[in-house]
């Protein structure tokens, strides 16, 4: 059994001696004599009452034993030479990492997160987008911002912003556009879920059984809006994700009507205990969007 306190010092030797197979090596990087390595290393071996090295004619060769113990020590070491390099100037620099349906990180989050930045500068904030579909433990995510009703298992859920739908296209179009029905001539962009046009006839007055016309199905507001903006044909998207297109006249929201299908959600796994750096994220961002709201 190993004494109290690790031997830091030994493990290194190995690790290092390990990596080079060759103690010779091992001690030009470590800065010490290829006699202090090979002493190290022995001792180590006599604590752990193992064989960690067969010694060559050329070089070393690991053992099982050995084998088994290098990537633990390698992994740990990794670990603390990332954790020592999270402190700068007296403080230490906790990483996020965090997952946004692809809408929400470019038409909200992006244009906000300098404010973020200036107010959090020790948090080191790691974005990464989706579309609508993510596993948060396999991505090893601590925050994953989604859109729906909030209900996802194994999930907590804080709600962010109400992102009514509502009919966006290009100018040229919209000055087709005398009233709601008149979107039945033009092509009808929308997502993978099929009610959403459907939805909208309604809530804009129009007959329960009008049928929706020639459509092309995306997975991502912004790809949809990509299309939109080159007149393919009429967006029914969250008309607050693309404030600055409508802010430039770029588009244009014809009609007031809009439709409620989701809202964006902050989640995170019920297992997974809020750190400082989540917590600072999470409130931000609660105040900003209320400032929306």
């Amino acid at each position: 059994m190993l004494r109290s306190h690790l031997p830091l010092n030994a493990l290194r030797a190995f690790e290092a001696s390990a990596r080079h197979l060759s103690f010779t090596r091992a001690a030009i990087e470590l800065c010490v004599t290829q006699a202090a390595v090979s002493h190290q290393v022995k001792g180590l071996e006599a604590q752990l009452n193992v064989t960690l090295f067969k010694r060559l004619p050329r070089g070393l060769r690991l053992t099982s034993e050995g084998e088994s113990l290098l990537p633990v020590l390698r992994e740990s070491f990794d670990r603390i030479a990332q954790t020592l390099g999270q402190f700068e100037g007296g403080h230490y620099r906790e990483v996020l990492t965090v997952g946004a349906v692809g809408t929400f990180a470019v038409g909200w989050l992006l244009p906000r997160l300098a404010e973020f930045q200036t107010r959090q500068p020790f948090i080191d904030l790691r974005l990464s987008t989706h579309n609508n579909r993510v596993d948060v433990a396999a991505e090893g995510l601590d925050y994953a911002i989604r859109f729906g009703a909030g209900a996802w298992h194994g999930t907590e859920a804080c709600q962010l912003l109400d992102a009514p739908l509502t009919v966006l296209c290009v100018p040229p179009i919209a000055e087709q556009l005398q009233g709601p029905a008149d979107v039945l001539k033009h092509t009808l962009l929308r997502s993978y879920r099929s009610d959403e046009w459907t939805q909208w006839f309604q809530a804009a007055g129009l007959p329960v059984d009008t049928l929706v016309p020639r459509s092309i199905v995306f997975d991502s507001s912004l790809a949809m809006m990509e299309a939109a903006l080159q007149g393919v044909g009429i967006a029914l998207a969250p008309a607050l994700m693309f404030s600055r297109q409508l802010a430039t006249d770029l588009i244009r929201q014809p009609f007031d009507v809009g439709i409620t299908t989701g809202s964006y959600w902050l989640t995170r796994l019920q297992s997974r205990t809020e750190t400082p750096a989540m917590l600072a994220f999470k409130g931000w961002l609660q105040e900003r969007c209320a400032c929306n709201a």
